[in-house]
């Protein structure tokens, strides 16, 4: 599929210098773009790569418009990384041929509904009650339990597993082999030294605009729901336990975890590996920085963290200047 300047700079109301006539099929970096590729620059460090780059369009920030003469046709932007995201999803959008339809070997058990244009891939399940909307993508192995329901234009990939009662929203994604709905990790000792499970009743919500990664478990709440509000980005390998919630907008890198009956806010950023303890408070636009361990509430918004256990960046790098030191004094 191929895209000409024209098209790409009205996609996201870009200045063209250079033919807007030329087309592009695929995406490159801009150290090694070629002809046909489109590339991006928006860090100065790269900026001497576009006066030699064989790429055919260079999306740049305004602040980049170089005085000499370039090969590459220049599509002009405020904000070169968002246009890049927005260029590769019309990319993916054209790309992308979406399937409809029920594949052989697919169950659907009775009373369960799919929506118009929605897709059900080989040996995918649908129990009692449940329903997809309209276009949803349901891949090949897919589980999807008993009175579950997921809205429109939502891809489930190969291997997703989404138990009874579970609420997935529309124009989600779900990475391939994640579980939705689980069993929450909830025991009761007893007085003989055993545990005995504490029956999970509730649900797992993901609203609208969710993308969960391959790989990542959502527990179901013991009571109520667990909660992952509209536009939150989840990478790979996470676990989030009973009860959590998280808030709008809020990103997570891989392998965080974060322990029952905890409440994430809005706008947060947690880095790799990132652990917090249950029944705490995270306010919003939190930053945490990988392998941090939080084991107290986050009382004020925007604070940046570092370290296990964690505190605040400045205090954390000013305290690491010592003790890289101690080891010289003994």
């Amino acid at each position: 599929m191929e895209v000409s300047a024209e098209r790409i700079a009205q996609h996201f109301n870009g200045e063209i210098i250079g033919d807007p006539n030329v087309k592009v099929s695929s995406v490159a970096k801009i150290e090694s773009g070629k002809s046909g590729n489109i590339c991006f620059l928006a860090n100065p460090k790269y900026k001497q790569y576009l006066l030699t780059s064989k790429a055919s369009i260079v999306i740049i920030n305004r602040e980049f418009i170089p005085q000499e003469k370039v090969t590459p046709t220049l599509i002009v932007v405020d904000n070169a990384y968002e246009a890049v995201a927005s260029l590769l999803d019309l990319l993916n959008s054209l790309k992308r041929s979406l399937r409809s339809g029920r594949a052989f070997f697919s169950k659907c058990e009775k009373g369960a509904k799919r929506g118009k244009g929605s897709y059900l891939g080989r040996f995918s399940y649908m129990g009692y009650n449940s329903s997809i909307g309209e276009r949803t993508q349901v891949y090949e192995q897919v589980y999807i339990g008993n009175n579950v329901k997921i809205g429109a234009d939502t891809i489930l990939y190969p291997g997703v597993k989404i138990y009874d009662g579970c609420v997935i929203g529309s124009n989600c994604i779900i990475h391939a082999n994640a579980v939705i709905g689980s069993d929450g990790f909830g025991f009761a000792p007893t007085q003989d030294g055993s545990y005995k499970k504490i029956p999970q009743t509730g649900n797992v919500v993901l609203e609208d605009n969710v993308e969960i990664g391959a790989n990542t478990v959502v527990d179901r709440a013991t009571m109520g729901s667990t909660i992952i509000r509209k536009g939150v980005k989840l990478d790979n390998l996470i676990q989030i336990a009973h009860n959590v919630e998280v808030g709008e907008n809020t990103v997570m890198a891989a392998q965080v975890g974060i322990a029952g009956s905890t409440k994430v806010g809005a706008n947060c950023m947690l880095g790799g590996q990132v652990g917090i303890a249950g029944h705490l408070k995270i306010s919003d636009r939190t930053q945490i920085g990988a392998q941090a361990g939080i084991l107290g509430n986050v009382k004020r918004e925007g604070e940046v963290l570092l370290g296990s256990p964690a505190m605040d960046a400045k205090e954390y790098i000013r305290a690491y200047a010592v003790f890289k030191t101690l080891h010289k004094s003994r």
